[in-house]
């Protein structure tokens, strides 16, 4: 059925007069008509009569006119749930948070993300970084929080946030006394606890390499969490960097936390995707990122930006 046939005999049935019609459909009279005539060859019926004031529907064109409008209006609503998809305001976005980050800047994103576009059906689950990018590269996830740098060229991954790394000692240890920020060569030797590098390849090398630049730490025990990390060092096993936002969540008795020596270690947050695939309700994602408030860049430092892994 030609859809621009029942849309002229739709305005037709609502005006009942050609000339009105015609106006506004801002199409010149003879060619209503004909489109008219057209659309009854087509449907081997009459719909209208003309009269001395303009026209009349038929008892089929009065039908026919009921289901041009419903017609006309499911492919309206058809359309605007086509742009709505396309534009990325509907559809489904699955991301992946990372546990070394909840409660902060990612689920603020996140809750901001689902208030503005409610018909988006978001998926959400949290992962290491490790599986979290792992999950990209299967096509599981459309976009992941992860902890740069990555080591994946077919990622792109965007800064989003800074925080500052602290250090978790025993309460009663020697270093847990004082105020002022510790440098490396106070904790330089002592036991560490820390978790397994394969979750994070990248953070890890990141956080040794700014607080055990020299030689690499003496890490006794591996937990699989932030919080088993802080119990350890309650229990006294060895000290543990963490970042700040994370030691404040947990808040672990028998644990202090001390301030590092500038320049201050600091650890990134990114938010990872496909950047060749990416949907449209990725790039409205990466498009907010930006917009929230953060901890200050470090010096030297672009943020927030688009870093190709590697």
């Amino acid at each position: 059925m030609d859809l621009h046939r029942m849309r002229y005999f739709s305005v037709l049935a609502e005006e009942l007069n050609f000339t009105r019609a015609a106006r506004r459909l801002r199409v010149a009279q003879p060619a209503l008509s004909q489109q008219i005539k057209a659309l009854e060859r087509q449907l081997g019926v009459q719909l209208v009569e003309r009269t001395s004031r303009g026209c009349a529907l038929t008892p089929i064109g009065g039908a026919v006119a009921a289901e041009a409008r419903e017609l006309l209006r499911l492919v309206a609503e058809a359309d605007r749930r086509i742009t709505a998809v396309a534009r990325g305001r509907q559809g489904s976005l699955r991301v992946a948070y990372t546990r070394s980050a909840r409660g902060g800047v990612s689920d603020t994103l996140m809750t901001e993300f689902r208030s503005r576009y409610p018909q988006v059906d978001v998926a959400l689950q949290t992962g290491w970084t490790a599986h979290n990018v792992g999950e990209l590269l299967a096509g599981r996830l459309d976009a992941a929080f992860v902890r740069p740098p990555l080591d994946v060229p077919e990622l792109a991954c965007r800064i989003i946030a800074e925080e500052e790394l602290l250090l978790a000692v025993p309460s009663g240890h020697p270093l847990a006394r004082g105020r002022g920020r510790l440098a490396p060569d106070s904790f330089r030797d002592e036991p560490v606890v820390l978790w397994p590098r394969a979750n994070g390849p990248g953070m890890h090398a990141s956080i040794t390499g700014q607080l055990w630049p020299d030689r690499p730490p003496r890490i006794v025990r591996e937990e699989p969490d932030d919080e088993q990390l802080l119990l350890a060092v309650a229990a006294g096993h060895g000290i543990a960097p963490i970042p700040e936002g994370r030691a404040r969540v947990f808040r672990i008795p028998g644990v202090s936390l001390r301030r590092l020596a500038r320049p201050v270690p600091t650890v990134t947050l990114g938010l990872a995707h496909h950047p060749r695939t990416a949907s449209p309700a990725v790039q409205l994602l990466l498009a907010m990122a930006p917009l929230l408030p953060g901890p200050a860049p470090a010096a030297g430092t672009d943020r927030p930006t688009d870093r190709r892994t590697g």
